[in-house]
């Protein structure tokens, strides 16, 4: 068993790093179609001129060297074969007396009767010694030239090809061996021309200066990468290894990372990591592990690329994606940002503030908390923890151990599978497998679609609209390319993360330690923000890119309407302002707004009229928000204008000829309560609805008994029997609204 190093090259076959064997040597096995056609005749030429000719053992040569050797006591003469230095090599005989070389005879002739020329060729061409502990033209080629074999030139070929027979003195990284390095060349080149004539204009090139790198110059370029690549790999896998990587732009983010730490120093930030993933292809193009791989005190050797960690908020857009194909939002819905317990959780915001009603488009990009879970506990059809799953996240435990802080950071993932999953809504909902490897060296992978085009296009046009960092110096270059970006801080500051998709990209972005220690610093927007834009910005300059640029929005089942801005529903004309949004057809919940109507107001006494009387009344619009959005809005500290009372006299029929009819939210449809007749307080069923802002009492009817009334907002409770039931809330001005219910006793 011969043991082979490993080469890894990034996507344009530039070396990153040339890996020793088991026994501390540089060779790497190529095929002979892999060699220039001139180093394996030059090879040929110097060592075995007539190796097509014998079979394996060239006796002449043998006798005529056996007698310079032996009998005339001359200068000691070569006469092996290139078939017998490879039985030499291979079974490392030693030749240095009579027993030996006739030992190294037998097996070539072994060889020779069991391999073809052109199969000895190759093991001579892969075993042959080049020098220091360099074995085989491909290392020789890669080590003293930075080539393939395949692209060496006449004169690095001649060179390489007379190394083997002196490989101490003509080892090309000592200076002292240049001169007969160069000598012998020069003597090979001349025999080369009496066969070549053709190449005599090459002889400038053997004059120009010759330089060769030494084993201790070799590249150790994207130690993260290369170490994640070679798990990849089968531990037998030799040769070459053409991964993904571009260079150049690993580089600059290395570069850019860099100095971005150095600058940051001062506020506690000593590490960070990034990731980027070209989603068209599924290629990792760049990955910087860490700000320094030596640096033992940032423990710089981890990888945050394959670290579990907890990603924050960053895992939010899956939500709303879900939610958008179930129907649940539209970007311009709106959601409700308020103090909620759901069950044992009581979710807080990172500013310990509620906005109140807000949009779902504004809810995701502020990261409000609230929305997000209250969206989670909505989802009927799957779950986040069931999209994670399918998309192949590890080390997930069963849903129940996350209950809805899933949203929030509750998991665990690697940067690499953020990058996927953020790859996959840029890929219109298609989840594809990260590629490290080169097209044909890589196995193709089946996809999964995991969320729609159109909700996918959704998510990044909302995510658009996220601001820059503030902090962050903005060119006129930067509005050329969208950065539809979303940030995440974890539990305690341990984590801040901003993961964006801009042109062909996935840019994700880790700032943190990776002992775990928190810091107030690590702040997602503030941290980790500024570092994606500056990387975008020298990964994705100036190319114009734009959301739609990866989709075909036209070929979606996509509509753009008109919404009034202040509730998301269809714009109607007393709406203060109008916006546009994106909406599924047939998808996406959507009504007339009510919000806004016009009453008539008395012009002598400011008081609300029973009707309009032209001249003696106009027309002014008040907002008439549901019960559920007043307390939400009396939670956030924002007053809201009432409509005057009405002028005495109206009757009944005019102060409810508007607004729409109650909504039972409690008890639920489809849910069967499960009481205990014995114990009081587990017959108590809650009920409660929404109703419109003019409605000042809720009347409850159990079939046709009569239970009672609550205020506006106030809950009433029923003492439940077994049984099934026609609950119906009428409201003081007579609009209602009635749902059935099951009640089962339980022991």
């Amino acid at each position: 068993y011969t043991p082979y190093s490993k080469a890894y090259t990034d996507k344009h076959g530039t070396l990153l790093r040339l890996s020793l064997a088991s026994d501390d040597r540089y060779r790497l096995y190529q095929p002979l179609e892999s060699f220039s056609p001139a180093i394996i005749r030059a090879t040929i030429l110097y060592e075995d001129q007539d190796y097509y000719e014998h079979g394996g053992v060239d006796l002449s040569a043998i006798v005529r060297a056996g007698w310079s050797t032996y009998i005339e006591r001359g200068r000691r003469v070569g006469a092996s074969t290139i078939t017998m230095q490879v039985a030499r090599l291979h079974w490392n005989i030693s030749t240095n007396n009579l027993r030996g070389k006739g030992w190294q005879i037998l097996r070539a002739m072994q060889l020779s009767r069991h391999y073809t020329k052109d199969q000895i060729l190759e093991l001579y061409l892969n075993l042959a010694p080049y020098g220091r502990n360099i074995e085989g033209v491909t290392a020789a080629s890669l080590i003293y030239f930075d080539k393939k074999p395949s692209q060496l030139s006449l004169p690095e070929a001649l060179a390489l090809a007379v190394i083997p027979q002196n490989p101490n003195k003509r080892n090309p990284t000592r200076a002292s061996n240049i001169p007969a390095l160069l000598s012998a060349r020069k003597r090979l080149f001349q025999r080369w021309l009496e066969i070549h004539p053709e190449d005599s204009d090459k002889s400038s090139q053997l004059d120009l200066p010759f330089t060769a790198r030494a084993p201790e110059q070799l590249p150790f370029t994207a130690p993260h990468f290369i170490n994640y690549v070679s798990t990849l790999r089968s531990h037998w896998d030799h040769g070459y290894t053409e991964t993904t990587l571009d260079l150049n732009q690993q580089k600059r983010l290395e570069q850019i990372l860099h100095n971005y730490v150095n600058s940051k120093r001062s506020i506690g930030i000593n590490n960070a990591s990034a990731l980027l993933l070209n989603y068209k292809t599924m290629s990792i193009e760049a990955m910087v592990g860490s700000a320094n791989f030596s640096d033992q005190a940032i423990h710089g050797q981890v990888n945050a690329a394959t670290a579990k960690r907890s990603p924050g908020s960053t895992l939010k857009p899956l939500v709303y994606g879900l939610a958008l194909d179930e129907g649940l939002i539209h970007p311009m819905s709106l959601l409700k940002d308020s103090p909620r317990r759901f069950g044992g959780f009581t979710p807080q915001n990172y500013d310990k503030r509620f906005m109140g009603p807000v949009s779902a488009t504004n809810a995701l990009i502020e990261s409000r908390n609230v929305p997000a879970v209250d969206l989670q506990a909505r989802l009927k059809k799957r779950s986040l923890h069931e999209l994670l799953s399918n998309a192949g996240v590890t080390g997930l435990k069963d849903r129940s151990h996350y209950g809805l802080a899933l949203a929030l950071g509750g998991g665990e993932v690697t940067m690499l599978e953020l990058a996927s999953l953020y790859a996959m809504v840029a890929n219109q909902g298609e989840l594809r497998k990260v590629q490290a490897l080169a097209p044909e060296q890589a196995r193709p992978q089946p996809t999964k679609q995991l969320l729609s085009k159109e909700a996918s296009f959704m998510i990044l046009d909302m995510l658009k609209n996220n601001p820059s960092p503030r902090q962050l110096q903005l060119t006129s270059n930067d509005s050329k390319n969208q950065i539809a970006w979303k940030t995440g801080t974890s539990w305690a500051f341990r984590d801040a993360w901003a993961v964006g998709v801009s042109g062909p990209y996935v840019l994700v972005v880790w700032v943190g330690n990776f002992d775990g220690k928190g810091n107030s610093a690590f702040i997602g927007r503030s941290a980790a923000g500024p570092l994606l834009f500056s990387l975008f910005r020298s990964v994705n300059a100036n190319i114009g890119w734009q959301v739609e640029d990866s989709f075909s929005v036209e070929a979606m089942n996509l509509k753009k309407i008109d919404v009034c801005s202040e509730t998301g529903d269809l714009y109607q004309k007393y709406c203060r302002s109008l916006s546009s949004t994106w909406f599924i057809p047939g998808i996406s919940p959507i009504k007339v707004s009510n919000v806004h109507r016009p009453i008539p107001i008395d012009k002598a006494s400011g008081l609300r009229a029973c009707t309009h009387r032209p001249g003696a009344t106009e027309m002014k619009v008040y907002e008439f928000w549901p019960s559920d959005f007043i307390h939400i809005f009396e939670q956030a500290g924002i007053s809201l204008k009432a409509p005057p009372r009405y002028q005495a006299g109206c009757s009944f029929t005019d102060k409810g000829e508007s607004g729409p009819p109650p909504v039972i939210t409690s008890p639920q449809l489809g849910v069967e309560y499960a009481i205990r007749r014995e114990v009081e307080a587990d017959r108590q069923i809650p009920l409660n609805a929404i109703v419109d802002s003019t409605t000042t009492k809720l009347h409850w009817f159990v079939d046709e008994s009569y239970l009672g009334s609550a205020d506006n907002g106030e809950t009433l409770f029923w003492s439940a029997n077994a049984g099934e039931y026609l609950m119906r809330a009428v409201d003081d001005f007579g609009r209602s609204a009635s749902k059935r219910i099951a009640v089962r006793q339980i022991h």
